[in-house]
């Protein structure tokens, strides 16, 4: 994987050392309070929860473009910012009132890298900012009404996380760039980080790895769950060696695809990893507070993805992207229910022309009947089709070992398929 011409063409005008004020000496190493300073700010009441569309949404934004540019990061949003705005469209919102979606925006900077032959080829590192404001929609906390729910953990500590990591990569550059990601709307669907690889700023062939941070500021037991480690022949192997002492106890998971932002990453081909402290009592409720926030342990997890991402970035040779056939994860969106395709649904579309996928899982059913990343299903065993309620209706009302026939468009043609569903877990 070589960077397009294009690419290196770009990096080339950039390749200079940032001295700005803010920059760290050279032996810099995460530091607990720049952590929780990050996290309080994001997490406090004053932002109500950063509900995508909000106020304190595009605060946050405004926020962290600002923390990019004291970094010295170059930036690599629309009109020479480091905001990238898009409308952020779901059916949650269409049954909120909001058919039309509600405006925000990702925001993305750049580290350039140190070797002039490697630069055009970039690691993204990336978190989701937003979470559920006021609303009460996949809260687990109902009865808690419009209550702010601050998402200290989900996900002001990944944000944290990135901006920890930018700061130590604009101090020390690896030889490959580094992409600093900051995503919207992912409680909404992964809509940020869908319209980042629709939309990308850097040509996607020239990524070698997306790191991703979500829920990352709760370490207990020192143990730290890590996705996607074989997603790339050698991402195992780079992970293990990076767990130096004090060691963290890592459970390591093979799959990339999941219910955080390197998804949008992993379907189309590019190895992923995603750090994660693990669920808690707290998660989408108005008590995921700062107080319950680990930041001594946040800065181990931090240091550990650091060496981990500065290996990825300083190898002579990309990645070997792996295409996983994986387990089926153990839950499905309807509670219950065991029927499975192996389709990655795109969250974003909400047009009611059906519902596009974003990828599909390598060896699924989906997989089996030719179905691919782009695809648009309009009808499934007999159905129509028009969004993801839709979809999910037509799909749950079979039972595992059914027969279906799947209509689709693609490139604007319909096509038809026939799936054997399967069974999740199997």
């Amino acid at each position: 994987m070589r960077p397009s011409p294009r690419l290196a063409a770009v990096l080339s005008l950039f390749a200079y050392a940032c001295h700005g004020q803010a920059a760290p000496p050279p032996e810099a190493r995460p530091e607990p309070a720049r952590i929780l300073d990050a996290i309080a700010w994001l997490a406090d009441d004053a932002r109500e929860g950063r509900g995508t569309g909000t106020a304190g949404n595009d605060s946050a934004a405004a926020w962290l473009a600002r923390r990019h540019a004291a970094l010295g990061l170059r930036p690599l949003g629309t009109a020479g910012g480091y905001l990238q705005p898009f409308v952020a469209r779901s059916a949650q919102l269409a049954h909120a009132g909001q058919p039309d979606g509600v405006p925000t925006s990702n925001v993305i900077g750049l580290v350039t890298g140190s070797d002039p032959a490697l630069r055009g080829e970039y690691v993204v590192i990336g978190a989701h900012f937003d979470h559920l404001g006021r609303s009460a929609a996949n809260a687990m906390d109902p009865d808690a009404g419009d209550a702010v729910r601050n998402g200290a953990d989900d996900n002001a500590s990944g944000t944290a996380a990135v901006l920890e990591l930018a700061r130590l990569f604009a101090a020390r550059p690896a030889r490959r760039s580094i992409v600093v990601a900051h995503f919207s709307g992912e409680e909404l669907g992964l809509l940020g980080s869908q319209w980042m690889v629709e939309h990308p700023p850097l040509p996607l062939d020239s990524a070698v790895a997306m790191v991703n941070f979500d829920m990352v500021g709760r370490l207990r037991n020192d143990k730290l769950i890590v996705y996607g480690v074989a997603t790339a022949r050698e991402l195992a192997g780079i992970v293990d060696s990076a767990n130096v002492p004090p060691r963290l106890v890592i459970s390591a998971v093979g799959d990339g695809f999941g219910p955080s932002d390197q998804s949008s990453f992993h379907a189309k081909g590019i190895p992923v990893l995603h750090f994660f402290t693990d669920l808690h009592e707290d998660y989408h409720r108005a008590t995921d507070d700062l107080r319950h926030i680990d930041p001594m342990g946040e800065a181990r997890v931090v240091a550990l993805a650091e060496r981990v991402v500065r290996a990825v970035a300083d190898r002579e040779r990309p990645l070997t992207p792996v295409r996983l056939a994986a387990p089926a994860p153990a839950a499905g969106s309807r509670e219950g229910s065991s029927v499975y395709l192996g389709s990655v649904p795109d969250m974003s579309a909400g047009d009611g022309s059906g519902l596009r996928l974003s990828g599909v899982r390598p060896g699924s059913p989906a997989d089996s009947a030719g179905l691919r990343a782009g695809d648009v299903v309009v009808e499934l065993g007999g159905r129509a089709v028009k969004d993801l309620y839709g979809y999910s209706d037509a799909l749950y009302a079979h039972r595992p070992g059914d027969r279906v026939e799947i209509v689709f468009l693609r490139g604007g043609e319909r096509r038809t398929t026939t799936a054997t569903l399967g069974r999740r877990g199997q």
